[in-house]
C-alpha cells in the first residue's frame, strides 16, 4: 500500500467524543434554551435549522444548528458573507459567538460527526470524484479543526472580496480548506484533537487573539 493510500490516523476515541459531546450539551442547555426563546420571539419559524451535509465515505446526513436566518421560500446562496440581509439580529449574535453550532454536538453523539475533523460541506460543494475529497472523507467530518479556528471570520473575508460570494468561496476559501483539512487529518492524534478543542474554546472567549487572514494570504498558502 502506498503512503498516500494508508488509512488516516485516528483522533479522540469515540467513547471520549460521546462523553464530551453529551457533557457539552448538558452544560450548554440553559444557553440553548435562552437562544431558542430569543429566536422564536424575534422571527417566525422553527428555532432549529437542519441541512444535508456530506459525511464519511460520501454518505449524507442531517446537520443541525440554531436558525440564524429568516425563513424564506426562495433559495439563496449556501454561504454567507457579513452583512447578509437574511441573517436576523439575534442570528448575528449567535453566529459571532458560535452559539448556533452547539446543536451539532448531537450529530457527534449520533456518530455522524467527530468533535475534530474537516467541517461537513453541503453536497453542492463536494466533488466525490476528486481524490482530495475522497481522501478527506475517509474520516468523519468534525465540528471544529485548526482551519475552522483560523477562518472563524470567513464571512468578513467574503464580504471584503465583494462580488459573487459563492464564486469567492469556491475559488479561494474551499481550495484552501481542502489542503488545510488534509494536512491536519494526516498528522492528527488524540492529543492534537484535545489541543484543537481547547483552542476552539479559547477562540470563542478571546476572538481578539485570532485575527482573520487576508484573501491574499489564503491564495499564497
Amino acid at each position: 500500500m502506498r503512503a498516500e493510500e494508508a488509512p488516516l490516523p485516528e483522533g479522540l476515541p469515540r467513547s471520549v467524543e460521546v462523553a464530551l459531546a453529551l457533557g457539552g450539551l448538558l452544560a450548554a442547555s440553559p444557553l440553548l434554551a435562552a437562544s431558542v426563546a430569543a429566536i422564536r420571539l424575534t422571527s417566525p419559524g422553527a428555532a432549529l435549522f437542519h441541512q444535508p451535509r456530506v459525511g464519511r465515505g460520501g454518505s449524507e446526513f442531517t446537520f443541525y444548528k440554531l436558525r440564524t436566518m429568516t425563513v424564506r421560500k426562495t433559495a439563496g446562496a449556501l454561504v454567507t458573507a457579513a452583512g447578509d440581509r437574511r441573517v436576523t439580529a439575534v442570528g448575528r449574535v449567535l453566529r459571532k459567538l458560535k452559539i448556533d453550532e452547539i446543536p451539532g454536538l448531537w450529530c457527534v453523539v449520533r456518530g455522524d460527526l467527530a468533535l475534530v475533523g474537516a467541517r461537513p460541506e453541503v453536497p453542492r460543494y463536494v466533488d466525490l470524484d476528486d481524490p482530495l475529497w475522497a481522501r478527506i472523507l475517509q474520516a468523519r467530518p468534525g465540528l471544529t479543526d485548526p482551519t475552522t479556528i483560523y477562518l472563524r471570520n470567513e464571512e468578513e473575508l467574503m464580504a471584503a472580496a465583494g462580488g459573487d460570494v459563492e464564486q469567492v468561496y469556491r475559488s479561494v476559501l474551499l481550495p484552501y480548506k481542502l489542503k488545510s483539512w488534509l494536512r491536519y487529518l494526516e498528522r492528527r492524534d488524540a492529543l492534537s484533537d484535545l489541543r484543537v478543542l481547547a483552542q476552539t474554546v479559547h477562540a470563542a472567549l478571546r476572538p481578539d487573539r485570532y485575527p482573520p487572514p487576508t484573501l491574499d494570504a489564503l491564495l499564497s498558502a
